[in-house]
């Protein structure tokens, strides 16, 4: 259900399905707990193909958090369509956990530069 698209040192993109609910929210929060078992400390989901979050993605997507959040880890949201960063806002998580525009605006700026071929700060 999630796509590995990126995987470098402690940092991971995965790409989320175009439905997280309830028939799927579990599997979806299991392969992602798996990512940070095996040491992943950025998680990143890539929200830009969801087009249906229900609540029960909702708390998948809190319940990951929690756990990087104990493991001083980051979860970062990246490209959730208009409609639900308004939902974000309404439910006032995000000041609990912000989103990000794009997956790179995601990236800690040292992955973002590998991820595109550049090790020069300054391109």
């Amino acid at each position: 259900m999630v796509t590995v698209r990126m995987q470098n040192a402690d940092t991971a993109v995965a790409q989320l399905p175009n439905r997280v609910d309830y028939d799927n929210a579990s599997m979806v929060g299991a392969q992602c707990e798996d990512l940070v078992r095996q040491g992943c400390s950025t998680l990143v989901l890539d929200a830009s193909q969801v087009e249906h979050l229900d609540s029960s993605g909702v708390s998948m997507i809190i319940r990951l958090w929690r756990l990087l959040d104990e493991r001083a880890g980051a979860l970062r949201i990246a490209a959730l369509s208009a409609h639900y960063r308004q939902v974000w806002r309404i439910l006032g998580l995000d000041s609990l956990l912000p989103l990000c525009r794009t997956v790179r605006a995601a990236l800690p700026a040292s992955v973002a530069m590998v991820a595109e071929g550049t090790t020069d700060p300054r391109s």
